[in-house]
């Protein structure tokens, strides 16, 4: 066995548990050891059973007396039931539909047995309880992997259990020691770091909670030092470039920017000239445009992307899905109408070119459109990762402006930069709507400069936001149904249902159907999710802008950047399923236009720190406020939502939000950099950076 043999290969796992790890992208002894925990259940400390005490989450060590299967009374339940004794006493032990269990156990096997006590009319009993023989373990060196010691618990899928994982775990273990140490020996030694090899042991099985901890501390030691790492070495190669000089044409951008239909807020006019300026250096600029959803980061990238054409370079958008690409194509026409400005669409499924002495765009063929932007005749090319395309060359790029950037792995952008045909770099752009406290925004994007909009634009009201309990979800109906006949439209959020409906077609269904059939029949509803082809959801999405679509079920695909003016009302079904970022990404879909707005936040968990958790959005709208109050009370995690993507899904056990360890590990990096510039004397960890850089991927 290595790091790369399969886990088909292992002993006692077939075809069925495989295609299970495959859903979870495990492949490889290497992806299993990196497969972390994301908590852990503490059997470690064995008791007499005379010392048991209620709700108590215990190991007992002792052997089996009695055990049996029978069938429940009123329900079709199998019932397994066992007496366990040691020297001071007895306990039962209950499992439920798991008659396999008395082939496992024999009476007279000695056992450990972990899990919760609860006292019962009978004495004390352990329900559903972990077990093992612990015939093979006697000794002073136990080495259990279930019971009798801290317990790991993995991520997972429908019907693959704890064990299975913990079972693949323990056999691929061994090949820690083929693992290279990455990391700096003088980094280890002053900061009395675990051996690479003995954190991932001791991550998956701890021998105690010192040693977890100091596992832990490795790891995230090791995630942040990559990531500022590869931060450090992105910028210091793009330093090295020079860059087109972009002129500031300022007589036309004041006219542009005087025919918009509204006024710039303050910080549109102050990040557009941070930008502008930048376009004006010798070396690449490279910076994050931050700011809430509806600030209006479009048009500041737009300002600059016009001062760009009028030095006759071209310039790329590149965004995350088809239906944005498609929303940007269309506004941004809207905005640069008789311009004489050449401006093509170019996804995998759509291909259009918008010529500015020509009323509507016109469809061309692949081939086409990237003979025609090889040779410079399209000024501002829009699209998906598609633009990568290994046959397009641009003649001469000016700047890219990449649109939720942390949905893009560094890969992508390296590409994307390497593709004019110009001796020059061209400027780097980029843009989220995710709101991040700038403290945590330097360790995540060091190799950026940052600029902010924190205002939104004039004349936006608040939008209204409140948690609707079950009991008054027929309110909520109603309240929706007299804003529909007021010729207003509705979102419908629904959450996955569990881990293998990974685009929440299941739930997005159910939810269609009830409100097709049941709440509002005589209403035209819509339905949107991941399966569907592009050309319908085209079609959907269109019938929305158009007002056929009264109400827009839909999964998590509309997060991003959809924007329909005459929607007033979010409906988020099982929010609590949903971090706050993403919660706060779908109330931006909404309030866009000139009516108030509202967004309703369905739940039918009664947890108190639920209610408290989402009750923090009935209070702002403001998302860095909410990004600061999250980072507070619950760490950098919850700021991207359930799943991290791109840049940030190589963050697993770190804390980003962690500043001491931030600036400690920054420090380190520095030094190095300082000393070593191209790392000739840390060869392993310069591999290290640049498989990072490759595996981080387009999510």
């Amino acid at each position: 066995m290595d790091l790369n043999t399969k886990l088909n290969q292992i002993y006692g796992i077939g075809a069925s548990i495989y295609k299970k790890l495959q859903k979870l992208e495990l492949n490889t002894v290497k992806d299993i050891l990196f497969y972390y925990p994301f908590r852990y259940d503490d059997y470690s400390q064995i008791k007499k059973i005379k010392n048991l005490q209620n709700d108590e989450t215990t190991t007992v060590q002792g052997r089996i007396i009695l055990i049996n299967n029978k069938r429940a009374k009123t329900r079709r339940m199998n019932i397994t039931e066992a007496l366990l004794e040691d020297e001071t006493g007895q306990v039962n032990i209950v499992w439920f539909n798991q008659a396999f269990i008395t082939k496992n156990i024999q009476v007279g096997d000695k056992m450990f047995i972990s899990g919760k006590i609860k006292k019962t009319l009978l004495g004390y009993s352990f329900v559903s309880p972990n077990y093992e023989k612990i015939n093979s373990y006697e000794g002073k060196n136990l080495r259990t992997t279930n019971t009798a010691r801290i317990i790991p618990i993995y991520p997972s899928t429908e019907r693959l259990t704890q064990k299975q994982i913990r079972y693949l775990i323990k056999a691929s273990l061994p090949t820690t020691y083929l693992l290279e140490e990455w990391l700096p020996k003088k980094i280890l030694k002053n900061e009395k770091l675990l051996i690479l090899n003995e954190a991932l042991r001791q991550i998956h099985f701890p021998d105690n909670q010192k040693k977890l901890k100091e596992a832990k501390e490795r790891i995230a030691f090791n995630e942040i030092f990559t990531l500022i790492s590869l931060a450090k070495s992105i910028k210091r190669d793009n330093q090295k470039n020079k860059a087109l000089q972009i002129e500031f044409h300022e007589k036309q951008i004041k006219k542009f920017v005087q025919s918009l239909p509204f006024k710039l807020t303050n910080d549109q006019r102050k990040t557009t000239w941070q930008i502008l300026q930048d376009l004006e250096k010798k070396i690449p600029m490279n910076r994050l445009l931050e700011g809430d959803v509806g600030s209006g980061k479009t048009i500041v990238a737009l300002i600059s992307a016009y001062n760009t054409i009028l030095n006759k370079y071209q310039v790329a958008l590149m965004v995350p899905t088809q239906i944005l690409a498609q929303q940007h194509f269309e506004n941004i026409i809207q905005y640069l109408v008789k311009k004489n400005i050449t401006i093509a669409l170019f996804t995998n499924k759509d291909r259009q070119i918008y010529n500015g002495s020509k009323k509507i765009a016109e469809t061309l063929d692949k081939k086409k459109i990237i003979e025609k932007i090889n040779a410079g005749k399209i000024d501002f090319i829009i699209g998906t990762h598609s633009i990568i395309n290994k046959d397009i060359k641009f003649k001469n790029l000016g700047l890219i402006i990449v649109d939720e950037q942390h949905r893009f792995g560094v890969n992508q952008r390296h590409n994307l930069l390497e593709k004019s045909k110009a001796k020059k770099s061209p400027h780097f752009l980029s843009m989220t709507a995710t709101p991040i406290p700038r403290s945590l925004a330097l360790s995540i994007y060091g190799d950026l400069d940052i600029s902010q909009i924190k205002e939104k634009p004039l004349g936006r009201k608040e939008i209204i936001t409140r948690i609707v309990e079950p009991q008054n979800r027929t309110k909520a109906y109603e309240f929706i149904y007299n804003h529909i006949q007021k010729g207003h439209q509705i979102f419908v959020v629904c959450p996955l249902i569990n881990e293998s409906d990974k685009l929440g077609v299941k739930s997005v269904t159910q939810e269609y159907e009830k409100l097709n059939n049941e709440v509002f029949p005589n209403l035209e509803i819509g339905l949107l999710h991941g399966k569907l082809k592009e050309n319908e959801k085209k079609r959907v999405l269109d019938d929305f802008a158009n007002n056929k679509i009264k109400i827009l079920v839909s999964t998590s695909v509309i997060e991003v950047g959809v924007d329909y003016p005459n929607a007033t009302i979010m409906m988020i079904e099982g929010a609590d399923r949903f971090g706050l970022a993403s919660l706060h990404q779908f109330r931006g879909r909404v309030g866009r236009g000139e009516h108030q707005s509202f967004c309703f936040l369905f739940t039918e968990n009664s947890n108190p720190k639920t209610k408290q958790r989402l009750d923090i959005l009935t209070k702002t709208t403001d998302g860095f406020k909410l990004a600061e109050a999250d980072l507070k009370s619950r760490g950098s995690g919850d700021i991207y939502g359930t799943t991290q993507s791109g840049f940030l899904s190589q963050i697993k056990i770190a804390d980003l939000s962690d500043l001491k360890l931030n600036q400690k590990v920054r420090n380190w990096v520095e030094k190095i950099f300082n000393q070593d510039p191209e790392l000739k004397k840390y060869p392993l960890l310069k591999d290290k950076i640049d498989q990072i850089s490759k595996d981080v991927h387009l999510e």
